[in-house]
């Protein structure tokens, strides 16, 4: 039998300080996935273009309304994306009015990655920011026109029942200093549809994953997941690594890095049943902000995002150490460290990983690793000659020459490329 279908939730009218999860523990670890959702959207959106003009007619149909962010006056004209992107993409908890995940409580947003696509489009840059992470959490819009005060310490998954998709891109853009004009929150289903349209994707495990918590087994090699044990194996906490949220997170770049490889294949793009149905997955699974409400914005953000290597494109988890504020724990930032990853992502520079690939991933030991090396043979910039992003835009001016040195970032920052082979830690 078919679940019934979606019904919306209704935010909660005032501030929330304190959030708990619903009844079901393994709540909310599906959304890793999205780290990589706008760039299948726009990518199979422009081929679903070149191949079929009623797919397209019928998947803008299937848009959900949009939401309005703060500051949004208008759906800008339609048109190529100029310059660099920034957009962020939540993952809802509530399940989607699904029955079949069980009653949720609170909506939260367990998951928030921020991607930028460089002004060059050379590059790609995809930051998560760990769900129990204490943020400053500035005054959001209301839903009737009022507001809802700041607050100085909550964690950065209270955002989305506090003020909605909005709020959470208010407080992200104070905790970077970037302006973030498209944002999107994604639903659990897509991570299965996503999976189903490709055929499978490909995954590595180094050892035993047995996570009790989800009823979730997979022995210890290469796999091909889709459906639920696809979304089983993103959701999967207590099966990887240390047991920890900040192990699922590079656990689920695994998963990412080869659903990014799967979707640019020449098997998936010139298949037109494989790309309508990424597209689709998307699509249904989404709510998005006014700017995104429009096939061709987002086709025309596939133009940024397709032809970049995957060598180019970086997952990042923000460094963390654990400790509370007030009587709650969590984690809390490692400000110094972060802020030189803050700082590129404002002035558009490439960065380069130093650290591991996390506590749930491990190299993929019958991979051949070519590390790339430091881009030493740019010429070195200025200041003057790097334009950084205006405040008033969030975009990064012409200015920032070709080929400019990468910033290293500290250790403390975990994750990979998109051409990693990694496999999942396991227990």
């Amino acid at each position: 039998m078919q679940p019934e279908p979606p019904t919306r939730r209704r935010r909660a009218s005032g501030p929330s300080p304190v959030a708990r999860h619903g009844r079901l523990p393994n709540r909310g670890t599906g959304r890793g996935l999205m780290k990589l959702i706008g760039a299948a959207l726009a990518v199979t959106l422009t081929s679903t273009l070149a191949v079929a003009g009623v797919a397209v007619a019928n998947i803008t149909n299937q848009i959900k309304p949009g939401i309005e962010l703060a500051g949004e006056d208008q759906v800008p004209e339609i048109g190529a994306i100029e310059g660099g992107v920034n957009l962020l993409l939540v993952g809802s908890d509530s399940g989607g009015g699904n029955a079949a995940y069980g009653e949720r409580g609170q909506t939260l947003n367990d998951v928030t990655i921020l991607l930028h696509i460089s002004e060059d489009h050379t590059h790609a840059t995809v930051v998560s920011f760990p769900r129990d992470l204490f943020v400053s959490i500035p005054s959001c819009p209301a839903g009737d026109g009022g507001s809802y005060p700041a607050m100085s310490s909550q964690k950065i998954n209270t955002t989305l029942t506090y003020g909605g998709l909005a709020c959470t891109v208010l407080t992200v853009e104070k905790l970077t200093g970037l302006t973030i004009p498209f944002a999107g929150m994604i639903e659990f289903d897509g991570v299965i549809q996503m999976s189903n349209a490709v055929g499978g994707v490909p995954v590595c495990v180094a050892s035993d994953i047995n996570d009790k918590q989800i009823n979730f087994s997979l022995a210890a090699g290469e796999h091909t997941l889709s459906g639920f044990d696809a979304l089983q194996f993103v959701r999967s906490r207590y099966g990887v690594g240390d047991g920890s949220d900040l192990a699922r997170i590079s656990n689920q770049q695994v998963f990412l890095s080869s659903l990014a490889r799967t979707i640019k294949s020449a098997d998936t793009l010139s298949d037109p049943v494989k790309v309508y149905g990424l597209a689709q997955a998307a699509v249904q699974n989404m709510e998005m902000s006014n700017s995104l409400q429009n096939v061709s914005t987002l086709a025309s953000i596939a133009v940024a995002l397709k032809d970049i290597p995957l060598e180019n494109v970086t997952f990042a988890q923000l460094p963390t150490y654990y400790g509370n504020s007030g009587s709650q724990s969590g984690v809390l930032l490692k400000k110094d460290d972060a802020q030189e990853l803050f700082d590129a992502l404002v002035n558009d520079v490439p960065v380069r990983l130093t650290g591991s690939l996390g506590e749930g991933a491990v190299q993929n030991p019958d991979a051949v690793v070519t590390t790339p090396e430091p881009n030493e043979s740019a010429a070195p910039t200025s200041p003057e000659a790097t334009t950084p992003a205006t405040p008033e835009t969030g975009a990064v001016e012409p200015g920032t020459p070709a080929g400019a040195p990468e910033v290293e970032l500290p250790d403390s920052i975990t994750g990979s490329t998109a051409a990693t082979p990694s496999c999942s830690a396991g227990q």
